[in-house]
């Protein structure tokens, strides 16, 4: 009986049917490929993994960083989706994890603050806010006049003011960060009245030495009615009637004539916690008000707010400090800034970049010149979806360009949204919904160039773009692209039925992009329709094979090989951390490894075939390992393409296994081979089989 082996192509292919992907593989799970250099490729079961971290996080986790600070200690840090309890961001240090999730607290009360002549620096009082410390910032989103100035935006509490119970001090600038002076003593606070006239569109502000000109934007966060009106976003200034009053055009024309203020005439604050002891001989007698009766030194309490939410979180480090940005956090209006933390001084919480921007969409930091770069980000608190801005090198506390340094900021002029950049090989990419702009540094005068490098390829979420050997990869809305030094190419996709065809498209946010350099290999975690909403199957591609495989794994975060060694990834189901290529298991549980090729043609004429014996030939463990897998192989038998076919199998088949005998008759044959077993590793070899003509059909 004449004999012959089973020659397979590398890669999956579903795109095709069983029939016409003869000699391929149709299906797969938890495999991979590796270079072979007859065939192309091989497969192989995938590395598992185990346990980095022995205790579950609070909730799912949607992003991790890994860095290694000055002092040569390296951190893991994680960022988790608010569900039921407030969202946490944590690191993880020599196997001991600390909380760090920022603090905040929003307050709506009367205005109430002093201002002294030719000072810079107003007392603000709010009388339900208590233990306010030179570790916190407050987020003024309603515009408050006092004493010829206008308070607005984000404010450290001032350490070298006051205070003191409910009250605190903030310095008032102008939009290059100087102090402005008062121009009056006083007490007197006030915020916009907004005087409408029915049937007409026109609209007088009253804000007391407002400081805005014509064409000017003037910011409303706090969504406001006033005479059936409702008035939020950004305003053009159409006149400017004196130094108290301006126009503005209202989006719908009022149904009565009245006047009504900003907020109902409450101010609006943001408090930023940043807890922490204040230092000895810093208290409330210190500084410019200290020479009065508010004591010696005394430590504030402070307080500790509430856990920020957020649905997603962007990281990155600055040398030794973690930089964390939440997405869709839970304040009114948006506050989404960026905050610090350094892993050196070990603070007990992540604290905000005062002088950053209040909203963005995430963030990341771009080399060499070690820039923070934040998109959908703000000028004055309404987000702008596709306004970049960057602070200046070597200094996150500066964002506003002047002459003198190198921040900037720059809005695409094309596309709905920006939905995500990295910092790739030479230069910073940014994706919108429609298509990917490079962002080059040039250095003075426009410190950075952009230009539209591929159109009609935007990318479908935040975190579906990386880097692999230099290119760069990303998913679209319904297909994938890569961009070299070709440009921006497609990627044919044998498996594109797999994902678009399947992937929850109301839950797209929550794709990963997973990178492991050790294969070369890019991965992307998605969401199923059959899953409600959560990650739960994968694509992966190997770039140097141009090989595609697919299966069912959930992981809702990753981080390649870094200063932690392999990847490490976050399970949605089980709420670990793993770290990948450490085991031949699945945290000490069997992996069920296997893929199914496409069917043979046994024979091109009417002629059935006979199979007897078929040997087994593979790599049964590590090289200098125990050679214990244990193969399962099953063969479907079929005359035609649309039959049930007929299963034999499973059969299991050590090393020891010299053939089986299957026996089987027919004209079309399927083979899955895999393994459930705990402990092994295995490679498929050069399989031979032995058959003969059995009949006419």
């Amino acid at each position: 009986m004449p004999h012959a082996s089973v020659k397979l192509k590398p890669g999956v292919d579903q795109n095709e049917t069983p029939a016409l992907n003869e000699a391929g593989i149709s299906t797969s799970n938890l495999i991979r490929f590796i270079y072979d250099r007859a065939q192309g490729a091989l497969i192989q079961k995938l590395g598992g993994w185990t346990k980095y971290f022995p205790n579950t996080t609070p909730a799912i986790v949607r992003a991790l960083w890994a860095w290694e600070d000055t002092q040569s200690s390296s951190h893991l840090a994680y960022g988790t989706q608010n569900i039921s309890t407030s969202a946490q961001l944590a690191v993880i240090t020599n196997g001991v994890s600390k909380t760090i999730t920022p603090r905040y607290a929003a307050d709506d009360v009367t205005a109430a603050a002093s201002s002294t002549l030719n000072s810079s620096y107003v007392i603000v009082t709010d009388t339900t806010t208590t233990g306010i410390t030179n570790y916190d910032s407050v987020y003024i989103a309603t515009q408050i006049a006092v004493g010829g100035l206008v308070l607005f935006g984000q404010y450290a509490c001032d350490p070298n003011g006051y205070i003191a119970g409910t009250s605190f001090t903030v310095q008032a600038v102008d939009v290059l960060g100087n102090p402005l002076a008062a121009t009056s003593s006083t007490t007197t606070t006030t915020l916009p009245l907004f005087s409408v006239t029915s049937g007409s569109s026109s609209v007088t502000v009253t804000l007391t030495n407002h400081g805005y000109s014509v064409d000017s934007t003037f910011p409303v966060l706090l969504s406001t009615t006033v005479g059936g009106t409702t008035f939020y976003g950004n305003y053009v200034v159409q006149s400017v009637i004196d130094a108290d009053n301006f126009t503005i055009i209202a989006s719908t024309s009022p149904t009565s004539t009245t006047t009504g203020y900003l907020n109902n005439n409450k101010a609006h604050y943001i408090y930023s916690y940043g807890i922490g002891s204040i230092p000895s001989g810093t208290g409330y007698g210190v500084g410019t008000y200290g020479s009065g009766g508010y004591g010696s030194g005394t430590a504030v309490t402070p307080t500790t707010g509430t856990a920020i939410a957020a649905t997603d979180w962007t990281l990155d480090n600055w040398g030794g400090i973690l930089l964390a940005c939440p997405v869709n956090a839970s304040a009114a209006p948006p506050f989404q800034p960026i905050y610090q933390w350094n892993a050196e001084t070990g603070a007990p919480t992540a604290s905000v970049i005062a002088n950053a921007p209040v909203v963005n969409d995430g963030m990341f930091v771009a080399m060499p010149q070690r820039q923070i770069i934040a998109w959908g980000s703000t000028f004055n608190g309404i987000q702008d979806p596709l306004l970049i801005r960057w602070c200046d090198v070597n200094d996150y506390n500066s964002w506003v360009g002047t002459v003198i340094n190198q921040a900037g900021s720059y809005r695409l002029p094309k596309g709905s949204r920006i939905v995500g950049c990295i910092q790739g090989p030479q230069q910073a990419l940014v994706w919108t919904d429609i298509g990917v702009w490079s962002m080059q540094y040039v250095g003075q005068p426009y410190i950075y160039s952009f230009n539209e490098i591929g159109s009609g390829c935007g990318m479908i979420a935040r975190k579906a773009a990386a880097t692999v050997n230099g290119v760069v990869y990303w998913m679209g809305p319904s297909q994938f692209y890569s961009m070299s030094g070709n440009g921006v190419q497609p990627v044919a996709c044998p498996i594109w039925d797999v994902i678009f065809q399947d992937l929850d498209q109301t839950q797209t946010s929550k794709i990963r992009v997973a990178v492991n350099s050790r294969f070369g290999e890019i991965t992307w975690y998605y969401p199923t329709m059959s899953n409600s909403g959560e990650v739960n199957a994968y694509v992966k591609y190997n770039p140097a094979l141009q090989t595609w495989d697919f299966g069912s794994l959930g992981r809702s975060a990753w981080v390649d090989q870094s200063v932690l060694g392999p990847p490490i990834g976050a399970d949605p189901t089980t709420l670990y951390l793993y770290q990948h290529e450490t085991s031949t298991d699945a945290d000490g549980q069997a992996m069920n490894s296997n893929f199914q090729t496409g069917y043979f043609a046994m024979s091109e004429a009417d002629v059935l075939t006979f199979v007897d014996q078929v040997w087994p030939d593979m790599k049964w463990g590590y090289y200098g390992g125990s050679q214990n897998a244990t193969i399962n192989i099953t063969f479907y038998v079929a005359n035609y393409p649309g039959d049930t076919p007929s299963v034999y199998g499973p059969y299991s088949v050590t090393q020891n296994t010299q053939f089986i005998s299957p026996r089987f008759r027919g004209r079309l044959v399927s083979i899955n081979i895999g393994s459930t077993d705990v402990g092994s590793f295995w490679r498929i070899g050069n399989m031979r089989y032995r058959l003969e003509a059995d009949g006419k059909f």
